[in-house]
């Protein structure tokens, strides 16, 4: 696997100053247009979770709708997305989380889980994990269970992860500095 590991991080482009000054952009379109290499970093998430009994993939918009919809699809899974507000056309549920600067709310239809249901939170990064835990407090709020929060890659330095307890978190790559 540390064949794979390594194709998938050379995959992965540096965009600096974006999308503002002083921010290392981890760019994933490269990945996602290698087919062969995207299989490969799906295979490898999945095969994490193939004996978990997941039920429901929840991606986070928006390139999580594109991890968790390949990982669903390969875990035999459902999938459900959470958005930005105003994005989905049903009754809501909201959580809102902290950003460096102010705030900002996600969203999911009230009706996406059935209570009890086992569900692989998926995301392409987590960075300070803000995101991830308004996802998860969906879940929670949904009558679900997180089975963990899987991501293609890790900016470690942020801390997101510690946000993210009890729940596990799984990422393929992990950054330790810009």
């Amino acid at each position: 696997m540390e064949k794979e590991i390594a194709e998938i991080r050379n995959a992965i482009r540096d965009i600096p100053n974006f999308p503002k000054p002083g921010i290392i952009f981890k760019d994933i379109t490269p990945l996602l247009g290698n087919g062969p290499l995207f299989r490969k970093t799906i295979d490898v998430l999945a095969d994490r979770y193939r004996n978990q009994s997941v039920d429901m993939v929840l991606g986070i918009e928006s390139r999580g709708f594109i991890i968790g919809s390949a990982l669903a699809y390969r875990l035999g899974a459902g999938f459900c997305i959470v958005r930005k507000p105003g994005k989905l056309p049903y009754e809501t549920h909201r959580a809102s989380y902290e950003l460096e600067y102010g705030s900002d709310t996600l969203e999911v239809h009230r009706d996406a889980l059935r209570p009890r249901a086992r569900v692989l939170i998926a995301d392409d990064l987590i960075a300070t994990g803000g995101t991830a835990a308004a996802a998860i407090e969906l879940v929670s709020k949904l009558g679900g269970e997180v089975v963990e929060c899987a991501f293609v890659i890790e900016l470690a330095f942020l801390k997101g992860r510690e946000k993210l307890k009890p729940c596990g978190v799984y990422s393929i790559l992990q950054y330790d500095s810009e």
